[in-house]
């Protein structure tokens, strides 16, 4: 069996990568702000005017002058006037003067005249047409502002960023009903070996169903690409050759998974080559699991072949493809939602390679303070329930030689 070449450590092989790789796709497409969840801005999107564009009350109330209610108490209130109600919906068709106040209910618009609002609970009718007021309140309480929220001409979504539930919400409280994002890039999934089946078929002895192309699948979507089955390919030099060179032609990126590993019918790394230069970049990561990982670029497009045991395909899949889409995506970067735990075992490890190990969140019962231990999920990288049945990944450093039991330790979340 040949030796792999010199191992990278993930991060400089994720930048050497990234560094052949073309610019964000310049094309992008016209959605609507309903439908945008998920998807990346592909233009700063300007607010076309303040957002609230009247003030506004946060409570039901009464709109009163602030410095008519300074010294009310329980004890000692203030008596105003009272002068009607404000329409929901509408502007009101009265102005408040000195010593007069208008009910105003939340959301409501003040009234001319108006600089704060007197919540319901500090309030009593006292006469007909006049209220008790119990409680001071200072210019702008309980009131939002004319812009508060957003002013006119801001940009209330910047280029590449990913929307999210708050930015549709954002969107249509400007009336941006549509809006321009980046085109989802398309990504090649080619399955390979004479052992795989369509997971449609029963297998006979010897058989697997293809799962890569549907984890890997279901990740690029989840990452904002658009994944793209090319079927399964047997173990034939030609036949693989010849769908990786249409699937590189009609998408952005090209997942190979299986024939990866070091080995005499390894065929990746020879199609990868005869693809386009630079070709393969990095054959073989210093990792564990998903050393067997292929690392190329092709015309300036990514071919990534992808060890066939699913655990390592996916979790190689999060550390090299999502970032690839990202960057397709002009997805501005962002932190990974990573959640603190004590670990329950001793993991060992090899010093200079960096592992990842599933885990599995179980909340805390030893204290009164929420928290958190991570349960290692010990098993064979062939084995997907092994993350299926995870909440994370464990990082490992390439410089420790493994972690302790009860030691704090940094959970990535899936």
């Amino acid at each position: 069996m040949p030796e792999f070449l010199t191992l990278l450590p993930p991060d400089e092989a994720r930048a050497l990568l990234l560094s052949h790789l073309s610019a964000p796709l310049p094309d992008s497409d016209m959605v609507d702000a309903a439908a945008s969840l998920g998807r990346v801005s592909a233009e700063d999107v300007r607010a076309p005017h303040p957002l609230p564009e009247f003030p506004r009350s946060t409570v039901d109330g009464f709109a009163v002058r602030a410095r008519d209610t300074f010294g009310a108490t329980d004890s000692l209130p203030t008596y105003l006037t009272l002068i009607g109600e404000v329409p929901m919906g509408d502007a009101p068709g009265f102005e408040v003067g000195a010593g007069q106040c208008a009910i105003l209910h939340t959301g409501g618009m003040l009234p001319a005249g108006a600089d704060a609002v007197v919540m319901l609970e500090y309030t009593q009718p006292a006469r007909e047409h006049e209220m008790e007021i119990q409680r001071a309140v200072a210019a702008g309480e309980n009131v939002i502002r004319v812009g508060e929220d957003v002013a006119a001409e801001t940009v209330i979504l910047p280029r590449g960023r990913k929307i999210r539930p708050a930015e549709v919400g954002g969107l249509t409280a400007l009336g941006i009903l549509q809006l321009r994002v980046a085109r989802k890039p398309k990504v090649a999934l080619l399955s390979t070996g004479d052992e795989v089946i369509d997971p449609s078929q029963s297998p006979r002895p010897g058989q697997v169903r293809d799962i890569n192309s549907y984890t890997l699948g279901a990740l690029v979507q989840k990452a904002g690409g658009e994944p793209m089955r090319y079927g399964i390919i047997g173990d034939q030099f030609e036949a693989l050759e010849a769908a990786a060179r249409k699937a590189l032609a009609e998408c952005d990126v090209v997942l190979i998974t299986a024939g990866s590993s070091a080995s005499t019918r390894d065929m990746t790394a020879d199609v990868i080559s005869r693809l386009g230069g630079p070709g393969v970049l990095v054959h073989g990561i210093n990792t564990k699991p998903g050393k067997p990982t292929i690392l190329g670029a092709c015309s300036g497009k990514a071919v990534i072949g992808l060890p066939g045991n699913p655990v390592s395909a996916l979790v190689n899949g999060y550390l090299f493809v999502v970032p690839v889409i990202e960057k397709l995506l002009g997805e501005t970067p962002k932190p990974q939602a990573t959640v603190r735990a004590r670990l329950t075992v001793n993991l060992a490890s090899q010093a200079g390679r960096e592992d990842w190990w599933p885990v599995r969140l179980v909340e805390s019962r030893t204290s009164q303070v929420a928290s958190y231990e991570a349960e290692p999920i010990f098993g064979k990288s062939n084995l997907i329930f092994n993350l299926a049945n995870a909440d994370g990944l464990l990082r490992i450093s390439p410089d420790a030689t493994g972690l302790s039991a009860g030691e704090l330790v940094e959970v990535v979340l899936f």
